[in-house]
């Protein structure tokens, strides 16, 4: 059976670690990168008799999510322990929420390929993470300075289906977190982390397959990868076993993605909700919200990445695409207002910040912020360009010295280096117009004969002779202008 006539049936949880000063249930400070297990109180190491005490400024971040997807917030909610046993988990039990969370429903709209698609939200709940184990190479210990740091779990309905759309959703909640300023989406640090289910069935075909879990994704590259290789294995395994039970073929796991392989490889076998033991948490009282409260929070809703990415496509004829990657990243799209204060040609801004520098920076895994280059030099660059006081060719060059010199701006490194002075006189360009026509006078003929993609080649030559220097618009007007002279005298000899 074609790919095509398999249905992807795919949905997120995301985990997402809220920014606030203290842990979840405990005053120990919620800060990232300090020395193992200082950060820590009797409640973060499940010390006996420790009682949990609930962060207000978390639940209030959790709700600012919630207003923003939309989602109906829970006037009662409730606090529940989830068993399990692992060295990172000093409880023996998560606090989270089961069957009361503080949000339900909701939705995240984001640009899947030019095309804008709503994304349905199943939940969003409350909970404390778990510590982090580090391996030593033959023993491990544990770092107890995550535990009980504060996360929101964002669970999507079952309404996704591709790995471009997965990514999309997942790069949409990033920016409303960041927008907020409820988490820093720090993904290198574990800030922000995704687990991907994953089941095809057959187009038209009622009801779920047993799906797979893709644990603990921190790369939308990477999720991308994993989610495109499950697809092909599942598919591949119902094709190898047409007659046998589909519950039987893929059966419900755990898996995690291995970037050397290229492959996902099998954990664990999944465990279901009734494994994990949930019963209420008898040492917190439920979340009580009062509608006034939640309308405060509402009101003070700073603009939103959908709201932003509109105003770019309304405003500055942004395309979607474009829109929805500026917006994605909320202090790309910071630095990219910054640019236009001084600078009015957005469009070719945001191909500078997008293309031209994201591509030079893509190996280095760096962002254009993290390089130190102020936002007025970028839009300094792109308005020299504007008024023709350097070409194109001589803008990348430029933007290749800038990243080795970010304390330098575009003006300085031109004034400094003789190769980038543009060539503006008429008369250098003239007699460089003059060669290439001589040595190309087979292209001429072509040009005049009615081949428009001559012309092109022409221009080519003649600022490669200038080493990209001369002016286009007057190598433009100069072959023009001597090619239709040529047309013109040789029509007359004809007559």
């Amino acid at each position: 059976m074609p790919k095509q006539d398999w249905e992807v049936i795919i949905g997120l949880e995301i985990h997402s670690e809220l920014n606030t000063k203290t842990k979840l249930f405990s005053a120990a400070p919620n800060r990232f990168g300090d020395e193992p297990n200082t950060n820590i109180t009797e409640v973060c190491t499940g010390m006996p008799g420790a009682l949990p005490v609930l962060n207000k400024e978390a639940v209030r971040k959790a709700v600012q999510f919630g207003c923003a997807i939309n989602g109906e917030i829970a006037h009662f909610s409730k606090f529940d322990r989830k068993s399990y046993f692992y060295p990172d988990s000093p409880r023996n039990f998560q606090i989270t929420q089961f069957d009361e969370p503080i949000i339900w429903g909701g939705e995240v709209i984001c640009e899947v390929e030019g095309e804008e698609k709503a994304f349905a939200v199943n939940r969003v709940h409350l909970e404390d993470d778990a510590g982090k184990l580090i391996h030593f190479g033959s023993f491990a210990g544990v770092d107890y300075n995550r535990a009980g740091v504060p996360l929101i779990e964002i669970v999507s309905e079952p309404c996704i289906h591709s790995a471009k759309e997965a990514a999309a959703y997942a790069m949409g909640v990033k920016a409303i977190l960041q927008y907020l300023d409820a988490s820093d989406c720090n993904m290198e640090e574990g800030s922000l982390r995704f687990d991907v289910n994953v089941s095809v069935r057959p187009k038209g075909e009622e009801g779920f397959r047993n799906k797979i879990e893709i644990k603990n994704m921190n790369s939308f590259t990477f999720m991308e990868m994993a989610i495109e290789s499950e697809i092909k294995r599942q598919i591949l395994a119902y094709e190898n076993d047409p007659d046998k039970d589909p519950a039987e073929v893929i059966t419900q796991s755990t898996y995690r993605w291995d970037p050397d392989t290229k492959q996902t490889v099998l954990m664990r076998r999944k465990e279901y909700s009734e494994d994990y033991r949930y019963f209420p948490e008898p040492d917190l009282p439920p979340i009580i919200l009062v509608e006034k409260d939640i309308e405060k929070i509402r009101s003070e809703l700073p603009e939103l990445p959908l709201q932003r990415e509109r105003r770019y496509i309304r405003e500055l004829n942004l395309s979607p695409d474009l829109s929805f990657i500026l917006t994605s990243d909320k202090l790309l799209a910071d630095y990219f207002e910054v640019c236009l204060e001084t600078c009015p040609n957005a469009r070719s801004l945001s191909n500078w910040l997008i293309v031209e520098f994201a591509g030079r920076l893509k190996e280095s895994g760096k962002s254009l912020i993290d390089t130190g280059i102020p936002a007025a030099d970028i839009a300094t660059l792109v308005n020299l360009i504007d008024k023709g006081a350097i070409t194109g060719k001589i803008a990348k060059k430029v933007a290749d010295d800038m990243l080795e010199h970010p304390e330098k701006g575009p003006e300085q490194i031109i004034k400094e280096n003789p190769d980038y002075q543009p060539l503006s006189d008429r008369k250098e360009i003239e007699s460089l117009v003059d060669q290439v026509l001589s040595e190309n006078m087979q292209s001429a003929d072509d040009y005049r004969s009615g081949k428009e993609r001559a012309f092109k080649f022409l221009m080519g030559q003649v600022m490669k002779l200038s080493r990209g220097k001369a002016d286009p618009k007057a190598v433009s007007d100069l072959l023009k202008q001597k090619l239709q002279s040529h047309l013109q005298n040789s029509s007359e000899i004809d007559f």
